[in-house]
């Protein structure tokens, strides 16, 4: 039984919708990308050396955290607000014609801004990303500068093009504290926007129409929570993620934000160390691209391999799925083959990919023998050959087989 029989259609329309928005998000990414390097080249697109994406529900304090952040970390930019990022003359032109600032917009947004040179040496983003598309966008980014880093490594520009450095850091406060902070803010506002008109003194402040009503303030927080939280967690495996309990004090909170942000660097490799093993890629890179790279290869076997591909399938059809198929409850087989066919490594290759395509998990081990072959009469010497034994380990889900009471 496949593991998508075993899925039920909520996993399966998860997956689906997971699915679409990693296609969305590549369409999105790799088209602003591709801007970029027209407007630019590649030579120009030399981004800050270390990111902090700041994010946090309404009311976490974020804006006191980010100065704090700056000032710890030495960073001397104009933190990127993507809300006000929204409400620049590029943006509003946007609006203007029509044209809605979609997941899209906000990306090339974002970068064109990364790409100022204030920003070289670090900069904090508040506000990105919000969206599940936004998210696969960030790690889509930073596997684009993991490459630019590994081209220019060696060249006379390798000091521009840095080890791309992320930190997630999210600020998490529940929905109660949210909302209280969100009213005070609001209450705050009116009463010294009320001093300014009756003082003539001070500048009026912007009031948030979240900050003045208990039913706006929670739909604003749960819309953090039901779609920005949900997006930011899958970032945990990728890059340094620093959930940040922001309830308690100001200053416990940054002694947290301190005390992370320690932690993270005592396990960062140094630049010398990541540029040795960077030729190596991560897991996550060649999973993402396996299932195109794996339809392309079974596409060339057809082209230039036709008759090896042919006798492959059939070797295994006739000679190997029987055998599966005696393992169909543990979901586990192990084959040995002395065919000769497999001396050819482009046969092995084949294999394991129409085992790969057919949704099992083959792996081969390769064992030399030395077996008699004959023994000379005079002498009495043993002669022997050496054998090869093609041994294939086939791991796919296995049944579940009720017990009997």
């Amino acid at each position: 039984m496949s593991d998508k029989a075993l899925e039920n259609p909520k996993e399966q329309a998860a997956k689906r919708t997971l699915d679409l928005e990693i296609k969305d998000a590549q369409l999105i990414f790799n088209s602003v990308w591709s801007e970029l390097l027209e407007e630019l080249g590649e030579e120009k697109l030399v981004f800050p050396r270390e990111i902090f994406w700041l994010n946090g529900a309404p009311g976490a304090g974020k804006g006191t955290q980010t100065q704090f952040i700056m000032e710890y970390c030495g960073l001397t930019a104009k933190p990127i607000v993507i809300s006000d990022l929204l409400d620049s003359p590029e943006a509003r032109r946007l609006k203007d014609a029509g044209m809605m600032v979609g997941d899209r917009e906000v990306t090339s947004l974002l970068l064109k801004e990364l790409l100022a040179p204030r920003n070289a040496t670090g900069v904090v983003v508040d506000g990105f990303p919000r969206t599940k598309v936004q998210v696969e966008c960030l790690k889509l980014f930073y596997q684009r500068l993991s490459s630019l880093r590994s081209k220019f490594l060696g060249t006379s520009m390798e000091s521009d093009f840095h080890r791309p450095n992320f930190h997630i850091i999210v600020l998490y406060v529940e929905e109660a504290v949210s909302v209280n902070r969100q009213l005070e803010r609001g209450r705050k506002v009116l009463e010294h926007n009320e001093q300014v008109r009756s003082t003539g003194s001070g500048n009026l402040e912007e009031t948030r129409k979240t900050d003045l009503s208990v039913e706006a303030a929670r739909n604003r927080y749960r819309t953090f929570k039901e779609i920005t939280y949900e997006s930011l967690t899958s970032l945990r495996q990728i890059f340094h993620y620093h959930f940040i309990n922001a309830q308690r004090s100001v200053e416990e909170v940054q002694a947290s934000i301190v005390g992370e942000l320690k932690y993270q660097s005592s396990l960062e490799l140094d630049q010398v160390t990541n540029d040795l093993i960077s030729r190596i890629p991560v897991a996550p890179d060649i999973v993402i691209h396996a299932r195109q790279d794996l339809v392309e290869r079974l596409e060339q076997y057809t082209k230039r391999h036709l008759q090896l591909f042919e006798q492959i399938v059939l070797l295994i059809d006739e000679k190997f799925m029987p055998i599966v198929l005696r393992h169909a409850v543990s979901g586990r087989a192990y084959i040995n083959s002395e065919d000769t066919v497999f001396d050819d490594s482009q046969a092995l290759a084949i294999a394991i990919d129409v085992f790969s395509e057919r949704g099992y998990h083959a792996a081969v081990d390769i064992r030399q023998e030395e077996v008699p072959d004959r023994i000379d009469l005079q002498t009495g010497k043993i002669f022997t050959r050496r054998k090869r034994v093609y041994r294939f380990s086939i791991h796919f889900q296995g049944s579940v087989i009720r017990r009997g009471n």
